[in-house]
């Protein structure tokens, strides 16, 4: 019989029942065994280790010191086994860390406000959340969900939509009061418009000209990283920005920021998806559960 053919826990448990229990006939009782196929297995166990571990009678089992020590080590390591299976089995009691990578627009304006009731739902689930704009690896940074804005490219990743939003153009009234509010495209030039520092799919702000959709470039005064930088920017006064429609809708209905050129607005819509690692078998209950929850509950 080969190595990878012997059943090492298998033996250590059918050993560890006859001590415990007192006799083959238990143990086989106990394993659903026959008493001839505990014996048996006995004496293969011996026969591989090359020592004697019972010292066997009609009334009762003797361990020999050898058994002694083997019957300890065999005791510690079906524990260990078992501590693995249900540290595994888990997965399915919606219990455990959710490691999150979302953008700080998302993460500010719908994930946190349901965060209290998520965390009431499943009280044996921890969530560590970080913020970014930055497209992650998702397996680099050992991250279960990342939230993610656009159309998704073809990889080993799976996404789940969580919803749409539109996009406006807004500023503060301060700054309209000081620079004017723009009528056309071309007035854009003479605004200070907030852009993003990193790379995007799309790079422009698509307005609608002449009845088409033009990509107009937008070179910033204000270079930020994120979509809440960009907001606090417009906020503040420093420009104009293009964002998604759930960042800004406390800020509209407050008259904190103002919508622009909204006559230009070509109405295109931008989706969100909840993307994880889906190709490598079931999914935890704990991410299922977030997965299932922000479906349901994320308003955009």
């Amino acid at each position: 019989m080969s190595r990878q053919d012997i059943n090492r826990s298998g033996e250590m448990e059918v050993f560890v029942r006859a001590v415990e229990l007192g006799g083959f006939s238990a143990a086989a009782a106990a394993c659903r065994m026959t008493p001839s196929a505990v014996s048996k297995l006995m004496t293969r166990l011996e026969a591989r280790l090359g020592t004697r571990l019972i010292n066997r009678s009609t009334r009762k089992l003797q361990l020999t010191p050898e058994g002694t020590a083997f019957y300890q080590r065999s005791v510690t390591i079906l524990a260990d086994i078992a501590e693995a299976e249900r540290y595994a089995s888990a997965g399915e009691q919606a219990t455990g860390p959710i490691r999150i990578n979302t953008s700080g627009s998302f993460g500010n304006h719908i994930l946190a406000p349901l965060v209290p009731q998520f965390m009431a739902l499943h009280r044996g689930i921890t969530l560590d959340i970080t913020q970014t704009d930055r497209v992650v690896d998702l397996m680099e940074e050992r991250a279960d969900v990342a939230i993610r804005a656009g159309p998704m490219k073809s990889s080993s990743l799976v996404a789940r939509k969580l919803g749409s939003t539109r996009n406006f153009i807004v500023a503060s009234p301060d700054y309209l009061a000081r620079h004017g509010e723009p009528k056309s495209i071309a007035d854009l030039e003479k605004h200070c418009r907030v852009g993003f520092s990193y790379s995007r799919a799309i790079q422009g702000w698509p307005l609608v000209s002449d009845g088409q959709t033009v990509n107009v470039p937008v070179t910033p005064g204000v270079q930020v990283s994120d979509g809440e930088a960009m907001r606090h920017m417009a906020l503040a006064g420093a420009g104009m920005a293009r964002l998604a429609a759930f960042t800004l809708r406390q800020d509209i209905a407050a008259g904190r920021l103002t919508v622009v050129m909204e006559a230009f607005n070509p109405g295109d819509i931008e989706d969100f998806y909840a993307v994880y690692i889906g190709q490598g078998g079931p999914l935890p209950a704990r991410v299922r559960a977030l997965l299932d929850f922000l479906a349901t509950h994320a308003k955009l």
